[in-house]
């Protein structure tokens, strides 16, 4: 293995990770892997997302701040997402208007 190893440029535990990915798979276990993650640890909960996808149908004048606190009130038992959190799922599904931000102009000084 030590051999076959440095031929080929790659560590001992490595050549051992893919021969035991060759002998569990075959050869389909020799191709490349996604790297996404399978889970995501802070996602939203279902019913908590579509309640506050509920409220802003209910409500278009509604910001994040005041859906938050309904939040509070109605989930008592769960981890209540930040503000931003709110304001992403709303942007993600087309609830928010993106308004320009001002420019500043430079006025020169009378000559």
């Amino acid at each position: 293995m030590s051999e076959l190893c440095q031929e080929f440029g790659i560590s001992r535990k490595t050549g051992y990770k893919i021969f035991d990915r060759y002998q569990d798979c075959g050869v389909q276990g020799l191709t490349d892997r996604s790297r996404r993650p399978h889970h995501y640890a802070h996602k939203l909960p279902f019913q908590v997302e579509n309640y506050i996808l509920n409220l802003k149908r209910e409500h278009p004048s509604w910001g994040a701040r005041k859906i938050r606190e309904r939040l509070t009130r109605r989930f008592s038992d769960i981890k209540i997402p930040a503000k931003s959190t709110v304001h992403a799922l709303l942007d993600r599904h087309g609830f928010v208007e993106r308004r320009g931000r001002a420019r500043r102009r430079a006025h020169g000084t009378p000559l």
